[in-house]
């Protein structure tokens, strides 16, 4: 069974009264350790995709199935359980809190969760991002990478079996982006997380197992890197 499924899914909105199709009647796969890229222009359907797969939103048809679980059938408590424990996020601002240190900002997730050992899990998980060295520093005390890293690091913090990342390089410079991309990828294949990325740059994409291009809502290619020349 797949990680992550979506079932002939469409979402439509209404915006100043007129309705807008973000997704239309789309159908996607991802297994457990895959690292997939979503390509596509401004207002294709990224972000709305990510949500739908975060269950932050929920399709008005089709259905999406994470770790075996509809979301849109769960109630309050399910839904929190199922961000809680199988979904983490990254995003492209970092959205770290700048009053905590990095140790703090990967451990407070798990406070609120009421997880036990929670230092020593928010330290394990700086050490896989390699920046256990940086743990007491403050984000104003780290450079652009670093702190996206920290934010890796919370977002693993829960041991999610999903992680979306939104734009997760738009804000780094390229020798940065690829560090940062290398981790991710690296994460995907050790601890056995799906990961699926929103970028509109293809030059991206090098180091993921899949390419999904999406247009206006409906996926208009799948592809490898390798296909692409990337590696």
């Amino acid at each position: 069974m797949a990680l992550l499924e979506l079932q002939t899914v469409s979402k439509r909105y209404q915006a100043e009264g007129a309705p807008v199709l973000a997704l239309d009647n789309l159908s996607l796969t991802v297994e457990a350790g895959q690292f997939v890229a979503l390509v596509g222009r401004s207002g294709c359907g990224k972000s709305t995709l990510l949500n739908l797969c975060g269950a932050m939103d929920f399709p008005t048809s089709g259905t999406v199935l994470l770790d075996g679980q509809d979301t849109k059938a769960l109630n309050d408590g399910g839904l929190t359980r199922l961000r809680r424990e199988k979904v983490g996020f990254i995003f492209q601002s970092f959205q770290l809190l700048h009053t905590l240190t990095a140790v703090e900002n990967v451990e407070l997730p798990l406070l609120l969760a009421r997880k036990g050992d929670a230092r020593k899990t928010a330290l394990d998980r700086l050490r896989l991002v390699e920046l256990e060295d940086l743990a007491g520093r403050f984000p104003h005390q780290l450079s652009g990478g670093q702190q996206q890293r920290v934010a890796i690091a919370r977002a693993l913090a829960g041991s999610p079996r999903l992680l979306l990342a939104d734009e997760p390089t738009g804000n780094l410079d390229t020798t940065t982006g690829e560090l940062v991309l290398a981790l991710l990828s690296r994460t995907a294949r050790e601890l056995n997380v799906a990961i699926l990325m929103a970028t509109h740059s293809l030059e991206s994409t090098a180091v993921v197992d899949q390419i999904v291009k999406l247009r206006d809502g409906r996926i208009a290619g799948v592809e490898t890197p390798m296909a692409l020349g990337a590696r």
